[in-house]
């Protein structure tokens, strides 16, 4: 039995699933489902498998903390190793650095199973037996891709058709309907799901064949990494050299080592608010709620409240969705054209696409309570034992009001503790730190005030995640 590597992509945006997903806070780490994020889900499935290694991750570099802390939370004793993306390249860059990663740390017989982390996958078992059948395969030289069996003639997704025994005919692109249903009634086209299974030896015998300057540069790209604790970070200069490419177009519609194995597995990407309306439980009028939510004569709905009470009259195939900072309302049918709103706020340079009014730091997290031009509020919690870099700043003033916890603070040349109902000022250019001691969260309330109040006013001088600004 050969060894299994599960790399798991955590690299998106999920931009389709706005205003809940953002940019620095994307759907793999959302909670859609449960109470554990689409990433947690993806990293417990791969543990329950047999003679499998801890798995890696590949992920943004603005994520690695937040990732890093989700996969702590699930304290399954086993360290997984984090491989950091400088700039994003598509995935056959992603999945060429973590080949080449795995093999400066196994053999190049080890079989990797690479996941995309933001699908639902509810079949677990059938899971299991699908990665079985595709490692079997993949140990005999084949380039694995999991076919799922469709359900209904789908437009959203691309198509693999499968050829003689589990060889691989064709992938055909997102089809129009009619298409749709006429690979449906063939009987012998699937889903194409993003998941792949390959030993290392066979993906760069490919690879050297088809995409050799993907592989290449990623080589490099690997081999002028640095460590960074468990993080491992590839060389930006090399990766952006890499072309930008997805694996089916670089090799598998290129490979004649292609093979699929087809599963039923209760699968979705989640790729719109609608693909969560439909594996979502529904009420007997057909509305999937969640938070503070009212409704009246309402059918076919998917209501969401992040922070507020939302109520509805008369609504009918109706998405609302409502966080802190913005409210999307649209027909359930227009669901993926919700990434035309992100598009246009980002051609107005608008902060919504980027980041919610919650934003999550190393050492925790901040909360914009009120913002104006000169003045704003925030709420910030420091995890037990974290500290902010030691910085300062050109423009703005800052009050601290501890409301609970402790506090250890640098203030100039000062160090003193602060605790309940306390409070310490911090004028600009004077160099300050904020600690938490203690064993339990520090919450305290800031109230900054100046000329200029954007997060880039900062000059760090000490950090201990690493950070230059």
């Amino acid at each position: 039995m050969p060894k299994i590597q599960p790399v798991i992509l955590a690299g998106g945006t999920g931009s389709r699933l706005w205003p809940l997903s953002r940019e620095l806070y994307p759907k793999q780490l959302l909670q859609l489902i449960d109470d554990t994020s689409l990433l947690q889900t993806t990293v417990l499935r791969v543990s329950q498998l047999d003679e499998v290694l801890p798995p890696l991750l590949v992920v943004g570099e603005e994520h690695r903390f937040i990732t890093r802390r989700q996969i702590e939370n699930l304290e399954l004793g086993e360290d997984c190793k984090i491989l950091l993306e400088p700039i994003g390249r598509n995935t056959a860059p992603a999945v060429s650095g973590a080949v080449e990663y795995c093999a400066s740390e196994t053999d190049e017989d080890t079989i990797l199973l690479i996941l995309p982390a933001d699908h639902l996958i509810l079949r677990k078992a059938a899971f299991q037996d699908a990665v079985a059948k595709a490692v079997e395969l993949a140990d005999e030289g084949k380039i694995v891709t999991f076919g799922i069996e469709p359900q209904h003639p789908e437009t959203g997704y691309g198509y693999i058709e499968q050829g003689e025994g589990s060889s691989v005919q064709s992938f055909c692109e997102k089809p129009d309907l009619e298409t749709a249903q006429s690979y449906l009634d063939k009987g012998n086209y699937y889903w194409n799901s993003g998941m792949f299974a390959f030993s290392i030896k066979t993906f760069r015998e490919e690879m050297e064949r088809f995409a050799p300057e993907i592989l290449s540069c990623m080589r490099e790209a690997v081999l002028l990494g640095s460590k960074d604790g468990n993080f491992f970070r590839l060389d930006e200069a090399a990766m952006t050299r890499s072309p930008s490419d997805s694996l089916d177009y670089a090799l598998m519609e290129k490979t004649d080592r292609a093979a699929v194995v087809a599963a039923d597995l209760d699968w979705s990407d989640i790729g719109s608010w609608h693909a969560l309306w439909e594996v979502s439980h529904k009420d007997g009028d057909g509305n999937v709620t969640l938070g503070d939510v009212i409704m009246e004569d309402t059918r076919n709905c998917l209501v969401r409240s992040e922070n507020t009470l939302v109520t509805t009259v008369g609504l009918e195939d109706t998405l609302v969705v409502e966080t802190s900072d913005a409210v999307l309302v649209a027909p359930l049918s227009r669901a993926q054209d919700v990434k035309k709103i992100v598009s246009k706020l980002k051609i107005n340079s608008r902060d919504e696409f980027r980041l919610h009014r919650t934003v999550h730091r190393p050492w925790g997290s901040y909360t914009v309570l009120e913002q104006h031009e000169r003045y704003q509020i925030k709420r910030i919690t420091v995890s037990p034992g974290s500290k902010l870099s030691l910085q300062m700043h050109h423009h703005r003033h800052e009050h601290w009001v501890v409301v609970s916890g402790t506090a250890r603070i640098t203030n100039g040349e000062e160090v003193f503790l602060l605790y309940e109902n306390q409070s310490t000022y911090i004028p600009s250019g004077v160099m300050h730190r904020l600690e938490n001691p203690g064993v339990i969260d520090l919450e305290l309330i800031e109230v900054q005030n100046g000329s200029y109040l954007g997060e880039d006013d900062i000059v760090r001088f000490e950090d201990d995640y690493g950070r230059q600004e």
